[in-house]
């Protein structure tokens, strides 16, 4: 099947998340892979949801590593040009939700490995997950279980339109819970008001400095997202939430931003996190990836210089659990289109993708 093909097929599965519903097409995965002689190990995420781990080869050595998602997010309310799971091509486009984020990149390094005459030294690994979308819940699952392959080097084929990217932010959402004490509204001197405390954090929060900026990726960033308090007008209110989502760098501990903000709250505030994933980066240096750059450039006309991703990936978990393997994210995804409406990956993108991921294999020495 080629890569085509194969992105059509997995787009024709809603795994719209929530709920997701990704385990049908984690079979067919499973199937095709299996038939191309790897051993697949599917793992429950919950019902009708589970994880592929799929390997050839490992032995010697490290696997060369691949990993993607295929839960998507919501059609949202606009219309689509094409019918959203039909997978229509159109002026070397390819359109449905997941296209580029991110079913074109795992049919791309599945189709990329089953072309293989020879599996590379170290074997390889892929690393198929569920739930990323709300928050890498399927990678963070796999990685507390254990038991993850050997991998040397690890290719994330999130939407880069095949440029190879050597890291991206962390991602700290927080949610805060205010408390104060009911009254009328008339009588605002009998109740202690809970959207006014938030309001007094709020700015010591944004005073806050979280941390020396990064090269490539710049500073972190703190954006109040949203603000709930109150349920009447003339009623003093006695809760009030906030969210709060933080992008961190490397060298910035997620637990030190934790207990800045924590400092600024009153005694009987609450802080939660929600989701709590740290940055990722590889020096671009590192020999494996200054030779997949410099691939990925000849092949798709990519730039070479470093930049990082603004969204976060499932690296954030593997890369951690893989002992800080080489991490480059590539994929034949645009950028821009994830998560829009006519979302599409370019035909030709996927055709690149497919020779960078098998040229990557066949150098790879585990």
């Amino acid at each position: 099947m080629n890569v085509i093909d194969l992105t059509q097929r997995l787009i024709a599965f809603d795994t719209i998340n929530p709920p997701g519903n990704e385990q049908a097409v984690m079979e067919f995965c499973a199937d095709l892979l299996t038939a191309g002689g790897f051993d697949c190990r599917l793992v429950p995420q919950g019902p009708g949801r589970c994880n592929l781990v799929a390997t050839r080869g490992l032995g010697q050595g490290r696997a060369l590593g691949f990993t993607g998602h295929l839960d998507t997010v919501p059609l949202g309310g606009a219309p689509w040009r094409h019918p959203a799971h039909a997978g229509v091509i159109e002026d070397g486009r390819l359109y449905g939700r997941g296209s580029t984020d991110m079913k074109g990149g795992v049919a791309a390094f599945i189709a990329a490995a089953l072309e293989l005459k020879e599996t590379p030294p170290g074997g390889i690994a892929m690393l198929i997950t569920a739930g990323e979308e709300t928050g890498s819940d399927g990678a963070r699952r796999l990685a507390e279980l254990g038991g993850l392959p050997q991998i040397g080097a690890l290719v994330v084929a999130e939407p880069t339109a095949n440029r190879a990217v050597p890291g991206h932010k962390g991602a700290l959402w927080l949610r805060l819970r205010f408390h104060g004490v009911t009254a009328h509204g008339s009588m605002p001197e009998r109740g202690v008001n809970a959207v006014s405390l938030a309001a007094r954090a709020l700015l010591q929060i944004e005073a806050l400095h979280l941390g020396l900026a990064h090269p490539v990726m710049g500073p972190p960033t703190l954006n109040i997202g949203t603000i709930h308090g109150g349920l009447n007008t003339n009623s003093v209110p006695d809760l009030c939430e906030v969210t709060l989502d933080l992008r961190s760098v490397p060298g910035i501990d997620h637990a030190g931003l934790i207990a800045a903000i924590r400092a600024c709250l009153p005694p009987d505030a609450e802080i939660e996190a929600l989701i709590d994933l740290p940055a990722v980066w590889t020096d671009p240096a590192t020999p494996w990836l200054d030779e997949i750059t410099r691939e990925s450039a000849v092949i798709s006309g990519a730039e070479t210089a470093p930049m990082a991703m603004s969204y976060f990936t499932d690296a954030s978990v593997f890369t951690p659990a893989l002992a800080d393997v080489p991490t480059v994210i590539l994929g034949p995804g645009e950028p821009g289109m994830a998560h829009k409406t006519d979302e599409y990956v370019a035909v030709a993108r996927l055709r690149e993708a497919v020779a960078i991921y098998r040229g990557a294999l066949e150098r790879w020495r585990g």
